[in-house]
């Protein structure tokens, strides 16, 4: 029915929202800005960094970007020690990879961060394609990071099943012609359904290739 699955990042592959809330908050006063818990939340929104960026500081230039990149990514670094995969991910990739289907991640995150964090769990190996926010012009919810995936894979969207954390991420999934399933905790679960996803789950322990398959096909 498939032949690939496409993962966002942050949420979904690494337990780093914790980590990266505390990243934010700590850059942001560094530059004198101070927020609150709920103003944060746009963090896990699957936004682009240099979107984040101006949603918080208003109109910056690419040098300022740039900058305040490196200074967030070290925060991020510095904050990084317990991230963990999410739970039942390891053996669900092995699930799909005997099923023979080709896996890539599709995330908004940087290049730099997400191959630091691919490394520090082991699994570099594990995905043939990873696109980053780095390589699309446009962020979620437009498609733009999971068409590249699909035609780095040589495969067309539809024969793909994406895995994302937030509603802007559903919504570019399926925008790109993909079913995608939303990994997020029960009270977060109306919002990714309403987004479009097909189904929710809080991690992978409960999923696997044969029961999505009869899950896509209802």
């Amino acid at each position: 029915m498939f032949k690939g699955a496409v993962f966002d990042f942050d949420g979904v592959i690494v337990d780093s929202h914790p980590a990266h809330l505390r990243a934010w908050e700590k850059f942001l006063g560094s530059v004198g800005r101070t927020v609150s818990k709920d103003q944060l939340q746009v963090v896990l929104d699957g936004r682009k960094r240099e979107d984040i960026l101006r949603h918080f500081m208003g109109d910056l230039s690419a040098e300022q970007i740039v900058e305040y990149g490196r200074q967030k990514e070290q925060f991020f670094r510095d904050e990084a020690a317990h991230v963990r995969t999410i739970d039942g991910l390891p053996s669900f990739l092995e699930d799909l990879e005997c099923e023979h289907l080709a896996l890539a991640i599709a995330s908004s995150g940087g290049k730099s961060r997400i191959e630091f964090l691919l490394e520090k769990v082991a699994l570099t190996k594990r995905f043939r394609v990873v696109v980053t926010g780095d390589e699309v012009e446009q962020g979620k919810p437009h498609p733009a990071v999971f068409l590249k995936a699909a035609q780095q894979l040589g495969l067309d969207s539809c024969q793909l099943m994406a895995f994302d954390d937030a509603a802007s991420g559903v919504k570019a999934a399926k925008a790109a012609g993909m079913l995608c399933v939303g990994i997020a905790q029960p009270d977060r679960a109306t919002i990714l359904l309403d987004a479009g996803a097909t189904h929710v789950a809080p991690d992978f322990r409960s999923l696997s290739y044969s029961k999505l398959c009869a899950i896509f096909a209802q």
